[in-house]
Protein backbone atom coordinates (compact mmCIF):
# COMPACT_ATOMS: atom_id res chain seq x y z
CA UNK A 1 0.00 0.00 0.00
CA UNK A 2 2.78 2.42 1.01
CA UNK A 3 4.71 1.52 -2.14
CA UNK A 4 1.68 2.23 -4.34
CA UNK A 5 1.22 5.63 -2.73
CA UNK A 6 4.87 6.50 -3.37
CA UNK A 7 4.63 5.35 -6.99
CA UNK A 8 1.53 7.44 -7.60
CA UNK A 9 2.56 10.40 -5.48
CA UNK A 10 5.33 11.84 -7.63
CA UNK A 11 3.31 11.92 -10.84
CA UNK A 12 0.20 13.20 -9.09
CA UNK A 13 2.18 15.97 -7.35
CA UNK A 14 3.64 17.12 -10.68
CA UNK A 15 0.17 17.23 -12.25
CA UNK A 16 -1.17 19.14 -9.23
CA UNK A 17 1.61 21.74 -9.51
CA UNK A 18 1.01 22.11 -13.25
CA UNK A 19 -2.74 22.50 -12.63
CA UNK A 20 -2.20 25.21 -10.01
CA UNK A 21 0.26 26.98 -12.30
CA UNK A 22 -2.24 26.81 -15.17
CA UNK A 23 -4.96 28.33 -12.99
CA UNK A 24 -2.58 31.11 -11.98
CA UNK A 25 -1.78 31.89 -15.61
CA UNK A 26 -5.48 31.76 -16.48
CA UNK A 27 -6.14 34.63 -14.07
CA UNK A 28 -3.89 36.76 -16.27
CA UNK A 29 -5.54 35.49 -19.48
CA UNK A 30 -9.13 34.69 -18.37
CA UNK A 31 -10.48 34.45 -21.91
CA UNK A 32 -8.31 31.40 -22.59
CA UNK A 33 -8.99 29.49 -19.37
CA UNK A 34 -6.99 27.07 -17.24
CA UNK A 35 -7.81 23.95 -19.26
CA UNK A 36 -5.70 24.79 -22.31
CA UNK A 37 -2.82 26.03 -20.14
CA UNK A 38 -2.88 22.79 -18.12
CA UNK A 39 -2.65 20.63 -21.22
CA UNK A 40 -0.06 22.90 -22.83
CA UNK A 41 2.18 22.89 -19.75
CA UNK A 42 1.77 19.13 -19.53
CA UNK A 43 2.85 18.60 -23.13
CA UNK A 44 5.87 20.91 -22.80
CA UNK A 45 7.06 19.57 -19.46
CA UNK A 46 6.23 15.95 -20.27
CA UNK A 47 8.42 16.05 -23.34
CA UNK A 48 11.35 17.86 -21.70
CA UNK A 49 12.63 17.89 -18.11
CA UNK A 50 9.67 15.94 -16.66
CA UNK A 51 9.92 13.08 -19.14
CA UNK A 52 10.67 10.55 -16.38
CA UNK A 53 9.54 6.93 -16.01
CA UNK A 54 9.02 7.45 -12.27
CA UNK A 55 6.14 9.82 -13.04
CA UNK A 56 4.25 7.45 -15.35
CA UNK A 57 2.13 5.71 -12.71
CA UNK A 58 1.06 8.98 -11.12
CA UNK A 59 0.17 10.68 -14.40
CA UNK A 60 -1.80 7.62 -15.51
CA UNK A 61 -3.72 7.69 -12.21
CA UNK A 62 -4.38 11.42 -12.53
CA UNK A 63 -5.59 11.12 -16.12
CA UNK A 64 -7.87 8.13 -15.60
CA UNK A 65 -9.09 8.14 -12.01
CA UNK A 66 -9.47 11.86 -11.39
CA UNK A 67 -11.58 12.26 -14.51
CA UNK A 68 -13.79 9.40 -13.34
CA UNK A 69 -14.23 11.04 -9.93
CA UNK A 70 -14.96 14.33 -11.65
CA UNK A 71 -17.70 12.76 -13.76
CA UNK A 72 -19.32 11.24 -10.67
CA UNK A 73 -19.31 14.59 -8.88
CA UNK A 74 -20.79 16.28 -11.95
CA UNK A 75 -23.89 14.15 -11.35
CA UNK A 76 -24.47 16.09 -8.12
CA UNK A 77 -24.88 19.30 -10.15
CA UNK A 78 -27.42 17.96 -12.66
CA UNK A 79 -31.01 16.80 -12.53
CA UNK A 80 -32.44 14.04 -14.73
CA UNK A 81 -34.38 16.63 -16.69
CA UNK A 82 -31.05 18.00 -17.93
CA UNK A 83 -30.18 14.61 -19.41
CA UNK A 84 -33.65 13.89 -20.78
CA UNK A 85 -33.67 17.34 -22.39
CA UNK A 86 -31.51 15.92 -25.16
CA UNK A 87 -34.56 13.95 -26.28
CA UNK A 88 -34.84 11.33 -29.00
CA UNK A 89 -33.02 13.56 -31.49
CA UNK A 90 -30.00 13.77 -29.16
CA UNK A 91 -29.85 10.00 -28.70
CA UNK A 92 -30.33 9.45 -32.44
CA UNK A 93 -27.52 11.91 -33.14
CA UNK A 94 -25.11 10.00 -30.89
CA UNK A 95 -26.12 6.60 -32.29
CA UNK A 96 -25.74 7.73 -35.91
CA UNK A 97 -22.51 9.61 -35.19
CA UNK A 98 -20.96 6.53 -33.57
CA UNK A 99 -22.14 4.08 -36.23
CA UNK A 100 -20.88 6.24 -39.09
CA UNK A 101 -17.58 6.96 -37.32
CA UNK A 102 -16.95 3.24 -36.84
CA UNK A 103 -17.79 2.55 -40.48
CA UNK A 104 -15.63 5.29 -41.99
CA UNK A 105 -12.74 4.80 -39.55
CA UNK A 106 -12.57 1.14 -40.53
CA UNK A 107 -12.82 1.84 -44.27
CA UNK A 108 -10.20 4.61 -44.17
CA UNK A 109 -7.82 2.37 -42.23
CA UNK A 110 -8.20 -0.50 -44.67
CA UNK A 111 -7.68 1.90 -47.58
CA UNK A 112 -4.40 2.91 -45.93
CA UNK A 113 -3.54 -0.80 -45.67
CA UNK A 114 -3.70 -1.12 -41.89
CA UNK A 115 -4.69 -4.46 -40.36
CA UNK A 116 -8.25 -5.27 -39.36
CA UNK A 117 -7.54 -5.30 -35.63
CA UNK A 118 -5.81 -1.95 -35.69
CA UNK A 119 -8.67 -0.44 -37.72
CA UNK A 120 -11.22 -1.75 -35.23
CA UNK A 121 -9.25 -0.28 -32.32
CA UNK A 122 -9.15 3.07 -34.11
CA UNK A 123 -12.87 2.81 -34.83
CA UNK A 124 -13.74 2.23 -31.17
CA UNK A 125 -11.31 4.86 -29.88
CA UNK A 126 -12.68 7.58 -32.13
CA UNK A 127 -16.34 6.61 -31.91
CA UNK A 128 -16.59 6.09 -28.15
CA UNK A 129 -14.08 7.30 -25.58
CA UNK A 130 -10.47 7.17 -26.71
CA UNK A 131 -8.02 5.10 -24.66
CA UNK A 132 -10.73 3.54 -22.48
CA UNK A 133 -12.62 2.19 -25.47
CA UNK A 134 -9.43 0.86 -27.05
CA UNK A 135 -8.51 -0.91 -23.81
CA UNK A 136 -12.01 -2.43 -23.62
CA UNK A 137 -12.19 -3.80 -27.16
CA UNK A 138 -8.52 -4.82 -27.40
CA UNK A 139 -9.08 -8.33 -25.94
CA UNK A 140 -12.37 -8.62 -27.82
CA UNK A 141 -10.67 -8.23 -31.22
CA UNK A 142 -7.51 -10.03 -30.00
CA UNK A 143 -5.21 -7.13 -30.87
CA UNK A 144 -1.57 -7.12 -29.78
CA UNK A 145 0.21 -4.58 -27.57
CA UNK A 146 1.79 -2.77 -30.53
CA UNK A 147 -1.57 -2.08 -32.20
CA UNK A 148 -2.99 -1.00 -28.84
CA UNK A 149 -0.12 1.40 -28.16
CA UNK A 150 -0.12 2.99 -31.62
CA UNK A 151 -3.90 3.39 -31.69
CA UNK A 152 -3.96 5.03 -28.24
CA UNK A 153 -1.18 7.45 -29.23
CA UNK A 154 -2.84 8.31 -32.55
CA UNK A 155 -6.30 8.82 -31.05
CA UNK A 156 -4.95 11.00 -28.24
CA UNK A 157 -2.92 13.18 -30.61
CA UNK A 158 -5.88 13.55 -32.96
CA UNK A 159 -8.14 14.47 -30.05
CA UNK A 160 -5.67 17.08 -28.83
CA UNK A 161 -5.70 18.79 -32.24
CA UNK A 162 -9.50 18.68 -32.46
CA UNK A 163 -9.84 19.87 -28.86
CA UNK A 164 -8.34 23.22 -29.87
CA UNK A 165 -9.92 23.34 -33.34
CA UNK A 166 -13.57 22.66 -32.44
CA UNK A 167 -14.19 25.81 -30.34
CA UNK A 168 -13.00 27.88 -33.30
CA UNK A 169 -15.11 25.86 -35.72
CA UNK A 170 -18.30 26.03 -33.63
CA UNK A 171 -17.84 29.77 -33.30
CA UNK A 172 -17.98 30.07 -37.08
CA UNK A 173 -20.71 27.48 -37.67
CA UNK A 174 -23.06 28.15 -34.76
CA UNK A 175 -21.88 31.38 -33.12
CA UNK A 176 -21.60 29.14 -30.03
CA UNK A 177 -25.29 28.37 -29.83
CA UNK A 178 -25.51 25.96 -26.89
CA UNK A 179 -27.00 22.72 -28.21
CA UNK A 180 -25.20 22.37 -31.58
CA UNK A 181 -21.91 23.50 -30.04
CA UNK A 182 -22.17 20.97 -27.20
CA UNK A 183 -23.27 18.26 -29.64
CA UNK A 184 -20.30 18.88 -31.92
CA UNK A 185 -17.79 18.85 -29.05
CA UNK A 186 -19.38 16.03 -27.05
CA UNK A 187 -20.16 13.96 -30.13
CA UNK A 188 -16.78 14.19 -31.86
CA UNK A 189 -13.93 14.40 -29.36
CA UNK A 190 -12.26 11.18 -28.34
CA UNK A 191 -11.77 11.38 -24.57
CA UNK A 192 -13.87 12.83 -21.77
CA UNK A 193 -10.95 15.06 -20.77
CA UNK A 194 -10.73 16.53 -24.25
CA UNK A 195 -14.48 17.19 -24.24
CA UNK A 196 -14.25 19.03 -20.92
CA UNK A 197 -11.24 21.06 -22.00
CA UNK A 198 -12.68 21.98 -25.39
CA UNK A 199 -16.06 22.96 -23.95
CA UNK A 200 -14.31 25.03 -21.28
CA UNK A 201 -12.54 26.98 -24.02
CA UNK A 202 -15.96 28.05 -25.27
CA UNK A 203 -17.25 28.71 -21.75
CA UNK A 204 -17.84 26.87 -18.49
CA UNK A 205 -21.59 26.84 -19.14
CA UNK A 206 -21.02 24.50 -22.10
CA UNK A 207 -19.16 21.82 -20.11
CA UNK A 208 -22.17 19.99 -18.53
CA UNK A 209 -24.11 19.74 -21.80
CA UNK A 210 -21.12 18.55 -23.82
CA UNK A 211 -20.32 16.08 -21.04
CA UNK A 212 -23.83 14.61 -21.23
CA UNK A 213 -23.40 13.92 -24.95
CA UNK A 214 -20.07 12.26 -24.17
CA UNK A 215 -21.49 10.17 -21.32
CA UNK A 216 -24.14 8.73 -23.64
CA UNK A 217 -21.34 7.66 -26.00
CA UNK A 218 -19.54 5.95 -23.10
CA UNK A 219 -22.71 4.06 -22.15
CA UNK A 220 -22.94 2.80 -25.75
CA UNK A 221 -19.47 1.23 -25.39
CA UNK A 222 -21.19 -1.94 -24.20
CA UNK A 223 -22.96 -2.36 -27.53
CA UNK A 224 -19.81 -1.55 -29.52
CA UNK A 225 -17.84 -4.26 -27.70
CA UNK A 226 -20.62 -6.81 -28.29
CA UNK A 227 -20.81 -5.83 -31.97
CA UNK A 228 -17.05 -6.20 -32.42
CA UNK A 229 -17.13 -9.63 -30.75
CA UNK A 230 -19.18 -10.93 -33.72
CA UNK A 231 -16.50 -9.97 -36.25
CA UNK A 232 -13.77 -11.97 -37.92
CA UNK A 233 -10.64 -10.05 -36.89
CA UNK A 234 -8.15 -12.19 -38.80
CA UNK A 235 -6.94 -11.06 -42.21
CA UNK A 236 -8.50 -14.11 -43.90
CA UNK A 237 -12.17 -14.37 -44.76
CA UNK A 238 -14.94 -11.81 -44.65
CA UNK A 239 -15.34 -9.41 -41.74
CA UNK A 240 -18.69 -10.80 -40.63
CA UNK A 241 -17.87 -14.48 -41.14
CA UNK A 242 -16.36 -15.23 -37.75
CA UNK A 243 -14.72 -18.59 -37.12
CA UNK A 244 -16.03 -20.05 -33.87
CA UNK A 245 -12.48 -20.84 -32.77
CA UNK A 246 -11.85 -17.11 -32.67
CA UNK A 247 -14.44 -16.58 -29.99
CA UNK A 248 -13.42 -14.05 -27.34
CA UNK A 249 -15.23 -13.63 -24.06
CA UNK A 250 -16.73 -10.17 -23.86
CA UNK A 251 -16.28 -8.78 -20.38
CA UNK A 252 -17.67 -5.31 -20.41
CA UNK A 253 -20.42 -3.31 -18.84
CA UNK A 254 -21.40 0.22 -17.94
CA UNK A 255 -18.37 1.82 -16.21
CA UNK A 256 -18.72 2.41 -12.45
CA UNK A 257 -18.36 6.18 -12.78
CA UNK A 258 -21.31 6.37 -15.17
CA UNK A 259 -23.42 4.48 -12.63
CA UNK A 260 -22.19 6.86 -9.92
CA UNK A 261 -23.02 9.84 -12.12
CA UNK A 262 -26.62 8.70 -12.56
CA UNK A 263 -27.04 7.85 -8.87
CA UNK A 264 -26.00 11.36 -7.82
CA UNK A 265 -28.17 12.84 -10.57
CA UNK A 266 -31.17 10.96 -9.19
CA UNK A 267 -30.40 12.08 -5.63
CA UNK A 268 -30.06 15.66 -6.84
CA UNK A 269 -33.30 15.40 -8.82
CA UNK A 270 -35.34 14.35 -5.78
CA UNK A 271 -33.75 17.07 -3.65
CA UNK A 272 -31.56 14.99 -1.36
CA UNK A 273 -28.40 16.94 -2.24
CA UNK A 274 -28.40 20.46 -0.74
CA UNK A 275 -27.36 23.35 -2.97
CA UNK A 276 -24.29 23.96 -0.82
CA UNK A 277 -23.12 20.37 -1.31
CA UNK A 278 -23.82 20.62 -5.04
CA UNK A 279 -21.65 23.75 -5.20
CA UNK A 280 -18.81 21.99 -3.36
CA UNK A 281 -19.08 19.01 -5.74
CA UNK A 282 -18.87 21.40 -8.69
CA UNK A 283 -15.72 23.04 -7.29
CA UNK A 284 -13.96 19.76 -6.51
CA UNK A 285 -14.96 18.33 -9.89
CA UNK A 286 -13.42 21.35 -11.61
CA UNK A 287 -10.14 20.94 -9.73
CA UNK A 288 -9.98 17.24 -10.61
CA UNK A 289 -10.56 18.14 -14.26
CA UNK A 290 -7.64 20.58 -14.41
CA UNK A 291 -5.26 18.12 -12.72
CA UNK A 292 -6.38 15.37 -15.10
CA UNK A 293 -5.91 17.62 -18.12
CA UNK A 294 -2.34 18.36 -17.03
CA UNK A 295 -1.83 14.58 -16.86
CA UNK A 296 -3.24 14.16 -20.37
CA UNK A 297 -0.68 16.66 -21.63
CA UNK A 298 2.11 14.89 -19.75
CA UNK A 299 1.23 11.62 -21.48
CA UNK A 300 1.31 12.99 -25.06
CA UNK A 301 4.81 12.00 -26.18
CA UNK A 302 6.41 13.41 -29.33
CA UNK A 303 8.72 10.40 -29.53
CA UNK A 304 5.69 8.14 -29.95
CA UNK A 305 4.53 10.24 -32.89
CA UNK A 306 7.95 10.00 -34.55
CA UNK A 307 8.15 6.27 -33.88
CA UNK A 308 4.65 5.50 -35.17
CA UNK A 309 5.23 7.52 -38.30
CA UNK A 310 3.19 10.04 -40.26
CA UNK A 311 0.97 7.37 -41.77
CA UNK A 312 -0.81 6.64 -38.48
CA UNK A 313 -1.22 10.36 -37.76
CA UNK A 314 -2.63 10.89 -41.25
CA UNK A 315 -5.11 8.10 -40.49
CA UNK A 316 -6.14 9.74 -37.22
CA UNK A 317 -6.57 13.22 -38.66
CA UNK A 318 -8.55 11.83 -41.62
CA UNK A 319 -10.96 10.12 -39.24
CA UNK A 320 -11.22 13.30 -37.17
CA UNK A 321 -12.10 15.33 -40.27
CA UNK A 322 -14.76 12.79 -41.25
CA UNK A 323 -16.23 12.90 -37.73
CA UNK A 324 -16.62 16.66 -37.96
CA UNK A 325 -18.35 16.41 -41.34
CA UNK A 326 -20.71 13.68 -40.07
CA UNK A 327 -21.56 15.70 -36.95
CA UNK A 328 -22.20 18.85 -38.98
CA UNK A 329 -24.58 17.04 -41.34
CA UNK A 330 -26.45 15.30 -38.51
CA UNK A 331 -26.79 18.52 -36.52
CA UNK A 332 -28.15 20.32 -39.57
CA UNK A 333 -30.58 17.49 -40.21
CA UNK A 334 -32.23 17.37 -36.84
CA UNK A 335 -30.62 18.24 -33.53
CA UNK A 336 -30.16 21.99 -33.92
CA UNK A 337 -32.70 23.97 -31.94
CA UNK A 338 -32.88 26.86 -29.53
CA UNK A 339 -33.11 24.52 -26.52
CA UNK A 340 -30.61 25.21 -23.76
CA UNK A 341 -30.06 22.71 -20.97
CA UNK A 342 -30.35 24.48 -17.63
CA UNK A 343 -27.92 23.56 -14.87
CA UNK A 344 -29.17 23.80 -11.35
Amino acid sequence: MERNIKELGAGFLVCLILALTAQGIAKIFPTIGAAIFAIGLGIICGNTFLNKDCLTAGTAFSERNLLEYSIVLTGATLVLGDILALGISGLAFIACQMALTITFAYLIGRKLQFGRRFCLLMSAGNAVCGSSAIATVCPVVQADRKDKGISITTVNLTGTVLMILLPLLTSVLYQHEMLPTAAMIGGVLQSIGQVIASAALVGEAYVPTATIFKIIRIVFLVFVALFFSKMNTSEEGKLFEKNQSQGATVKTGIPWFIIGFFILSILNTIGLIPQSVSNIAHTISGQFEIIALAAIGMRVKFKDLIQDGPKALCYGLSVGAVQIIIAFVLIQCGIRSNSIIKIR
